[in-house]
Order: structure tokens, then sequence, then C-alpha cells
């Protein structure tokens, strides 16, 4: 059997779904289930007639372990592949525990509601024993360890590319390169243009949380956190050229510092226009980025998911986006005693993207790994008990698959260095 069902029908999940049903070898059936039923409808009605691959389509409130229970009975899925948002992740890995099927995601798991008292206890904590204060981390999900080896199952976190494929390259640098890594500089790089004076390139609501928190960095075995946006370096970047870029906390840190021996420091580094740090500092400062709701004419509203309803739709964004990006890690380390820096990165271009797959690069860079991880879990080729993040596992099959599904990656030996 290879019978697939994915959760969510966004931009990410549309490019993840696309490139799977170029695989009907492995995925022979799938299912799109979603809040909203009509866009899985238009999307299986889009790629029918393309691809062998069976699509059928459902609703689905993975807010809810009964109704996404239900749903694996019902479907009797090998996998299942969440590509909704990180609040669904616990509850989608209680079902697959539940039902006996293998989990696979893109975003560790983040609150939605962050004034939850119960919530809110334990992150304090966390905040205190860490050392950092944003709201997502892998903890919540690393504590399924156990409960998934005794099933018997996989868990696959963070199978998108930052975390993911940075991941990826860690491991294979670690493999082919160094005895040691003592450095690590992830470099994410958007140069293309929407035309919009402003507007997110993912789920607005996760990308406005995560650019507005205070940036950190793994360093000699403890996080150093700083305030957003107050580590700035310039780059040039290949084939899209000199960007500023900011200093950010992300996910993958906190997994590449438990999981690479030896490592000294990591660090990650994203690029921003200005103009873009003006219109996120203004909505900032009139409270739209807030996660607590608020009572507006006797309702209830979250004023960030009100913002959400106002910004385009990422989605629509790859008809309009023009441009590269470059996503990378820069490693230093050392092999057979001598200090070494090597670069890993891909370039992937908007408009190439959209005319493959109707997306922009950002959606892409996210989907096609989606669809590899899933695909080598299915196929056996990564498939333990356990929960893993994408470093602990054997890269060379993963970095063969990006190569054949559309993300070619270099590896360039004394690239310029991020001070």
């Amino acid at each position: 059997m290879s019978r697939l069902l994915v959760i969510g029908c966004g931009g990410v999940a549309q490019v993840a779904i696309s490139k799977i049903c170029q695989d009907s070898d492995t995925f022979k059936e799938i299912m799109i289930a979603s809040r909203t039923k009509a866009k899985c409808d238009d999307l299986k009605a889009k790629l029918e007639g393309q691809t062998a691959t069976k699509i059928e389509t459902a609703a689905l409130d993975a807010d809810k372990v009964e109704e996404v229970v239900a749903l694996i009975e019902s479907y009797k899925p090998q996998a299942v592949l969440n590509v909704a948002l990180p609040y669904q992740d616990l509850t989608i890995m209680d079902a697959c525990l539940a039902t006996g099927v293998d989990y696979i995601d893109t975003a560790n798991y983040e609150a939605e509601d962050t004034e939850d008292p119960e919530w809110r206890a334990i992150y304090e904590k966390r905040c205190q024993e860490l050392g950092f204060t944003a709201y997502f981390d892998y903890s919540w999900q690393w504590a399924y360890k156990e409960r998934f080896e005794k099933a018997g199952l996989t868990a696959l976190l963070g199978s998108g590319f930052d975390p993911g494929v940075t991941s990826v390259f860690s491991a294979y640098a670690l493999k082919h390169y160094f005895d040691e890594i003592h450095y690590i500089d992830i470099l994410d790089c958007n140069g293309g243009d929407h035309g919009y004076p402003f507007a997110t390139n993912f789920n607005p609501e996760i990308n406005l949380r995560e650019v507005s928190a205070p940036g950190s960095y793994w360093e000699d075995g403890k996080w150093v956190e700083v305030e957003a946006m107050s580590i700035k370096r310039e780059y040039d970047f290949p084939q899209v050229g000199q960007k500023d870029m900011y200093l950010l906390h992300h996910e993958e840190i906190e997994s590449l510092a438990k999981n690479i021996p030896g490592v000294k420091r990591i660090r990650f580094f994203m690029t921003f226009g200005q103009s873009y740090l003006t219109h996120m500092k203004c909505l900032e400062n009139v409270g739209l980025l807030r996660t607590d709701a608020i009572n507006f004419n006797g309702q209830e509203i979250v004023p960030i998911q009100f913002l959400k309803a106002l910004l385009p739709d990422p989605a629509s964004l790859g008809p309009r986006t023009v441009g590269k990006t470059n996503i990378g890690c820069i490693f230093t380390g050392v092999k057979d005693g001598v200090e070494k820096t090597i670069y890993i990165y891909n370039v992937c271009d908007h408009q190439e993207c959209y005319k493959e797959v109707g997306s922009q690069a950002i959606s892409y860079t996210t989907g096609v790994p989606a669809m590899i991880g899933t695909k080598l879990v299915m196929d056996g080729t990564w498939k333990q008990p356990g929960v893993f993040n994408l470093e602990e596992l054997d890269p060379d099959p993963f970095m063969e698959a990006l190569n054949k599904y559309g993300l070619p990656w270099q590896v360039v030996e004394n690239p310029q260095m991020v001070d």
C-alpha cells in the first residue's frame, strides 16, 4: 500500500501535493484534507489528468483529534503529511499514534493561544532554563519520542527547507567534508519582488510572529538572545547579489545544537528590505501583531489573525513574483586536523517555480522537501521507530532527491564569510 493523507491545502501544501503527483510509483493514492474542502477540490481538478495518482478530498478540522482519527481510520493511509498550521502538530501526532500511521511535518509546534495559563507556565519555565523566549520549540514534539518508538512508528520533524534541507546540508557536510563542524551560519535570502507594498511569502500569522520575536543564536553551549533585528550583516549571494540580512531565532538551531557534536556556534540570518521592516514595525506599534484575543463590537478577534485576512494570500503571489532565492549554510570545521570552510546552497527562480507548479519559490522550496521526506519514510529508506529531525538520518538519499525533484545544490569551498 502507498496511500498518503495530506493535511493542509495552502501554498506549501499545493506544491508538495503537485510534486507528490509527479511520483505515482511511490504515491499511488492520496487524500487532501483541509478545513476548506473547496480548495482541495480545486487542486484535485487541476492535477487530475496529469498524474496516475488517485486523488480524494475531505473536509477536516485538524484542531480536533477525534476528527483526524476518524479520517485516518476511514481512509487508512500509510502516513500523514502535515502541511497545515504548526498549532496543529500535536493533535495530528496524537491521531497518528492512535491509528498507527507515520507522521511528517515541516515546522515545529507553536501554541496558538500564548496566553493559555497551562501553556504559559511551561513556556516561562523553559525560558528560564534554556534562555530563549521564542514561542516555538521542539520540546513538545521531542516528548513523543518514546511513544513513537514503542508504537514502531516514524515521526519526521521539519521536512521543509529551513528547517529541513539546511538540516540535511549539515549532516551531509559532516559526513563528507568534516571530522567536526564548529561553526554553522544558515543564510536565507529571498531576492524576489512581488510588487505589493507589503506581503508575506508564507503564512502571515506565522511569518510575522517569527520575525518580530527576539533573535537568538547558540554559542559555547548556551543560547544568546538579542533584540529583534538588532544584528545586521550584508552578504553577496550567488545569483542574487548584495543583500541586508538580520539574525533571527530559528528552530533548526535548537536541533542542530543537539545533534551536531562539537558545534561551537550556530546562527540564522534572513534577508529583509527596509520597506518590509518599516511596515512590520508600524503594524507591531499599533497592536496588529498581538496574538491575544480582544473584544471588538461584541466579538472576540485576534489582531494578527485579522491582519492575515487583510494581506495577500501567499499562494496568490506566484504569477507576479520575479527574482531568485538563495538558501544555504556556511560550515567551518576541521578535516584531518586542518580547518576548512564550505558553503552548500540552492538557488531557486520564482518564475521557473510558477511555470512548473503555479507557485512562487518560497512555497516551492518548502513543498519539495516535504514531498522528499515523505517519500523516504514511505519507501522505507528513512523508516525507523522514533521522533527524528532530518540531520539525524542518512543525508545522501535526500541530497540525491533534491537534484532530481527541482532543488539542485552546489558546494563552494572557501566562500565569503559572515563576520
